[in-house]
């Protein structure tokens, strides 16, 4: 049986504010971060994880948030060294830090660097200063130009910048300007997305102006043309990579692997064989709130929401995720990742090519252009049943 290969997401909750646009599960700072109380509690929450995946060894760790930035070298340096200490790591392990360019200190990405880390990336989002203030990020301009060359003197030489377009009243030579000035600063990676009003939000109680379907659709086709004249290509939805730069953990996900979560928010998926040989995977969630979440570390299990996946809905579990990847994947990886046959979704597939959503080779699944351009209608063929 193939080995399903395994990551760790490490969720750090606090940012300086919150802003308006966000849905993550992030708080405002207090004025002292409990820095090594929230470590504590991750560490504990890992070695709770252990005995689920004994003997595997972490293929990738992204550090996520919430600003994760805010922690001090110190407090990572502890937690990279007690993560260490209860995991094997693969020899070439990708270590991701996301950051904002309002928290970047030369000196501190420097000691991260040695740390470890390996990769970061930037939540830009915008260079326009009208458009940083309506987002209420807390970087300006100028700090947004200087993140790249911090970080590239920290001696980090792999990292992303997180780039929305479809801003409030943004036009299309704007949403340019803004991807042809990242473009500039010479990533390995852009995540490249488009601003939605995501519920419980404050930009949806109060929504802004936003431009329409048709400009927005505009936006994204010069954008996607701007990305591949520059060398980047789409290997997902919204991600485009230099030649061999693709995000190792982020494409974990979209290739339905494995991962711990820890930290406030937290969400898991682990696969392990029953006694008959079966594969069951596993879903969970850790508590939200950072003070409920150190507190449940000290019980017998921070996990909550735990879901075991039915049967009859691992055809579309595993398609939400895959059909994102814009080159597709091998056939063989369904089974692989979910332990069910793949003739047991052959009439669904069959049914998305003659729709011409979907084609396949006798070893590759791809969405088609229009798949592609109406991706939720192709992944919801694999919806079950009265879902």
């Amino acid at each position: 049986m193939q080995a399903i290969p395994l990551a760790l997401y490490i969720h750090i909750p606090w940012c300086v504010r919150k802003c308006p646009y966000c849905d993550f599960n992030s708080h405002a700072a207090p004025q002292q971060l409990p820095e090594q109380r929230y470590i504590d509690a991750l560490l504990h929450d890992l070695a709770q994880e252990l005995p689920s995946i004994w003997g595997r060894r972490l293929e990738s760790i992204f550090i996520g948030g919430g600003t994760p930035s805010l922690f001090s070298p110190e407090a990572l340096d502890r937690l990279l060294s007690g993560i260490r200490a209860l995991l094997p790591l693969r020899t070439s392990l990708e270590i991701t830090l996301e950051a904002n360019p309002g928290t970047f200190e030369q000196a501190k990405f420097k000691t991260y660097r040695e740390l470890g880390i390996n990769r970061l990336s930037i939540g830009i989002q915008s260079f326009n200063p009208k458009q940083l203030h309506v987002l209420g990020r807390i970087h300006n301009q100028e700090e947004a130009l200087r993140a790249a060359d911090i970080a590239r003197l920290a001696g980090f030489d792999n990292f992303n910048l997180d780039l929305m377009f479809a801003l409030p009243e943004q036009t299309l030579e704007q949403a340019l300007a803004d991807l042809t000035q990242a473009i500039a600063l010479q990533p390995t990676h852009l995540s490249w997305y488009q601003l939605t009003l995501e519920p419980n939000t404050l930009f949806a109680k109060y929504p802004p102006p936003l431009p329409d379907d048709d400009l927005s659709a505009d936006i994204q086709q010069a954008g996607q043309a701007l990305l591949a004249a520059a060398g980047f290509k789409q290997y997902e939805v919204s991600a485009h990579a230099q030649a061999g730069r693709e995000c190792r953990h982020n494409r974990n996900y979209w290739e339905f692997g494995d991962y711990i979560g820890i930290g406030a928010g937290a969400h898991g998926k682990i696969s392990h064989y029953t006694e008959q040989g079966n594969l069951s995977i596993t879903r969970y969630q850790k508590a939200r709130q950072p003070d409920v979440y150190m507190q449940s570390t000290q019980t017998a299990s921070a996990r909550t929401q735990v879901n075991t996946l039915a049967p009859e809905h691992l055809g579309f579990e595993f398609m939400l995720n895959a059909l994102r990847l814009k080159q597709g994947f091998r056939r063989s990886l369904f089974s692989e990742r979910t332990g069910v046959n793949a003739d047991l979704i052959q009439s669904i597939i069959a049914q998305g090519e003659q729709q011409g959503l979907i084609q396949t080779t006798p070893d590759w699944i791809e969405p088609t252009e229009l798949g592609w351009q109406f991706l939720n209608n192709t992944i919801e063929l694999f919806l079950p049943a009265g879902a």
